[in-house]
């Protein structure tokens, strides 16, 4: 298994999301959205692209944790943590003190990013998202 700092690729991409039952996103919007990354993780077992997981925002105030996903097939065996490790890694090395740092949850891994020092936004206060159709 080889971590490696680079982009993933679009066809990558989108292979992954769906192998998690995440919606399809269009693929011109998908490669502008991976070019402007500030800092990718892609994982590669024999060839195929197994995970993956980036780091957005406006290298200022605001950094976002996106996109971490592993395949179904590999879960449960630390790639997601060491991911993490090394997102963080980045984010601590760039973002300056005073700098917001988040990420959106699947519902039921709240406890597993609060190992990486995230808290839940208080219910008088909760996030909100809207896709567009």
């Amino acid at each position: 298994m080889k971590y490696e700092e680079r982009n993933v690729s679009v066809e990558e991409y989108q292979w992954l999301r769906k192998s998690v039952g995440w919606w399809e996103t269009d693929p011109e919007s998908t490669k502008k959205a991976l070019e402007n990354s500030l800092y990718s993780v892609v994982v590669v077992e024999k060839g195929t692209v197994i995970a993956i997981g980036r780091v957005v925002g406006d290298k200022g105030l605001y950094y976002y944790i996106q996109d971490l996903i592993v395949h179904p097939g590999f879960q449960s065996k630390g790639i997601g943590r060491k991911i993490m490790g090394m997102l963080k890694g980045y984010i601590e090395g760039n973002a300056k003190p005073g700098s917001f740092i988040a990420l959106m949850a699947a519902k039921g891994l709240e406890a597993y990013y609060k190992e990486f020092g995230f808290q839940p936004r208080p219910s008088d206060g909760p996030g909100m998202f809207y896709i567009k159709q």
